[in-house]
């Protein structure tokens, strides 16, 4: 939860308006301020203080207790015109919270931890768990000083400057003592990846811990959560793998309930997964056993379970038992790793404009290491992308190609951002990229505002009712079967929307489709939206009929609606009543 403080009547109102546009937010009036504050630091994951800076400050010096555990606290100005990450910037989500508030309030967000102040990624950012020396490797990285990386495969992080960079280099020629690296950044899930290199580096180091883990537990009623993570970290340790690399527990479904396990995986910070026994009983181990047969339904728990929970993954840790003194052992763990899966994002831009492209997508081409796209998306969106990102742009044309570049680089284990306008499952870059999409990569879809809804949005309430988009492109799609489609819409009196309506070569298609529908709704009287290049500088929209709609006027970027027999333009705009009973 979201506490909101406040101590003027202005302040008040902002943090009301923040409230309703964030939810998840209490406003705190207590008798005084300080007494408001110190409530919701007990209670709430994050403040926000609509207070000056140093009055926060002074607030929360007595509370605050460490990095890594204090609230993330913003404060907002007395006039709402800034947003200002205070403390815990990226633990405690106070830069997250200040780019939130600021969008709510139309206010400008300020955030000075240096790696958000430059477009790099904190090494604490990344949602893996982090060791080592942060701050001296971060500000090597900030610095622009070399800093190798060392990873054990590749993974789907985001971009990250030049100087950080595989060692030694790929380049030809000696390594000058000037380029030595003065910094480590490995990624493993390893105790001490740098034992491979026969000792620790010389500079300062941190270890990434990508979430690879998964611990298979068997258990007997009533184990002890002490017992279960002894047993994990005993295992691990021996295998030289880090406990911040575990991503869950895993076990068979009878133990879902089982207190020991549930306290285990709470302790540990991870989620307890479970399967069914015929699930665990079909994956070949090394050590199956008649006694989990006879209990659960599978001759094997901890090792299959873990297999499971990892994907079918490496097993790492063959099955061993707890040892406790003077009884019978009460579980088993075992571990195995899984696989490395690229990510691939799928992204609407929307129509062009920078205010309709979603906070969604701004995110995931954050997170990105390598863009994919039609060269003028890419030019939209370039000044949003992290320095040192890996830019994949063609000409139009060449969908297919770059649909299937995006996965072949996902594959790969990159982390990879396909962009197209719009919505991106709406005749965009979705449906080739994920027709060529592999179950071996991670694939996230990231909507967009269509071109259709932002011309309906512009010519008023034209998409009210049921209606249909058809493109008239025949490039796919033989004209025969978009004939096919155009002539059920008019028959069905739905509302159309037209994409792909008219281009230089193919000018006849669209006085076709608006003939066909003319068959099926009165020409004189049916409104017809035309809206070209929404949200873009040369924007323009009319309302007309279907009989003095002016073809010649539309292009590729322009879209046309076509109301059903129940639409009409009110006071300019196209509006398609819903059938309101109260509206007569």
């Amino acid at each position: 939860m979201i506490g909101l403080i406040a101590a003027t009547a202005a302040g008040r109102r902002a943090a009301a308006r923040l409230a309703e546009a964030l939810g998840d937010c209490r406003v705190y009036q207590e008798a005084s301020v300080g007494e408001a504050l110190r409530r919701a630091w007990s209670e709430c994951d994050q403040l926000v203080c609509f207070l000056a800076t140093g009055a926060t400050v002074r607030l929360i010096a007595p509370l605050l207790a460490d990095k890594h555990t204090d609230l993330g606290v913003v404060c907002v100005d007395e006039a709402a015109r800034f947003a200002v990450a205070l403390v815990g910037g990226h633990a405690g989500g106070a830069n997250a919270l200040a780019e939130r508030t600021a969008e709510a309030l139309e206010a400008q967000p300020v955030l000075t931890t240096a790696t958000d102040a430059v477009g790099v990624p904190g090494l604490d950012t990344l949602g893996w768990p982090v060791t080592g020396e942060v701050a001296a490797v971060g500000r090597a990285v900030l610095d622009g000083s070399p800093v190798r990386l060392v990873a054990d495969a590749v993974h789907p992080l985001p971009a990250l400057p030049d100087n950080v960079r595989p060692w030694p280099p790929t380049a030809t020629g000696s390594v000058k003592a000037a380029d030595a690296p003065a910094a480590t950044v490995y990624v493993s899930d390893r105790l001490a990846p740098w034992a491979a290199e026969g000792g620790a580096p010389s500079g300062p180091s941190v270890v990434l811990h990508p979430r690879s883990l998964a611990v298979g537990v068997g258990a007997s009623r009533g184990v002890a959560a002490a017992e279960v993570l002894d047993l994990v970290a005993a295992a691990l340790a021996d295998a030289g793998l880090s406990p911040h690399a575990v991503a869950c527990l895993a076990s068979v479904d009878a133990k879902a309930d089982e207190p020991g396990l549930v306290e285990a995986a709470r302790t540990l910070g991870v989620e307890l997964v479970t399967f069914t026994a015929d699930a665990l009983a079909a994956v070949p181990v090394p050590n199956p056993s008649a006694a989990p047969l006879a209990a659960v339904g599978t001759p094997s728990v901890a090792e299959a379970a873990a297999v499971v929970a990892a994907g079918g993954g490496e097993l790492l840790v063959p099955k061993r038992k707890s040892a406790p003194e003077g009884r019978a052992a009460m579980c088993t763990v075992a571990v195995a790793r899984r696989p490395v899966r690229g990510r691939l994002a799928v992204i609407g831009l929307g129509p062009g404009a920078r205010d309709l492209l979603t906070p969604r997508a701004r995110t995931e081409l954050r997170r990105a290491s390598v863009v994919v796209g039609l060269d003028q998306y890419v030019d939209q969106i370039r000044d949003l992308l992290r320095p040192g990102v890996r830019i994949e742009e063609t000409g139009l044309g060449a969908e297919e190609e770059r649909a299937r570049s995006a996965v072949r680089l996902a594959e790969q284990g990159l982390a990879v951002a396909l962009i197209g306008s719009g919505d991106a499952g709406v005749y965009a870059m979705a449906s080739p990229a994920l027709a060529e999409a592999g179950p071996d990569i991670d694939v996230v879809g990231v909507p967009g505002v269509t071109a259709a809804l932002a011309a309906s949005s512009l010519l008023g309430a034209p998409l009210g009712h049921d209606h249909v988009s058809i493109s008239l492109s025949d490039l796919h799609t033989p004209w025969e079967v978009i004939e096919r489609r155009v002539r059920a819409a008019a028959s069905a009196d739905l509302v159309v929307t037209f994409y792909n309506p008219r281009s230089r070569g193919r000018d006849w298609q669209l006085p076709k489709a608006l003939a066909l529908l003319a068959e099926h709704r009165d020409p004189a009287t049916t409104p017809v939206g035309v809206a070209h290049a929404v949200s873009r500088p040369d924007e323009w929209c009319t309302v007309t009929t279907l009989a003095e709609v002016d073809v010649t006027t539309v292009d590729m970027t322009t879209v046309v609606v076509v109301g059903n027999t129940a639409s009409r333009a009110v006071a300019g705009r196209m509006v398609t009543p819903r059938g309101y009973r109260w509206q007569g």
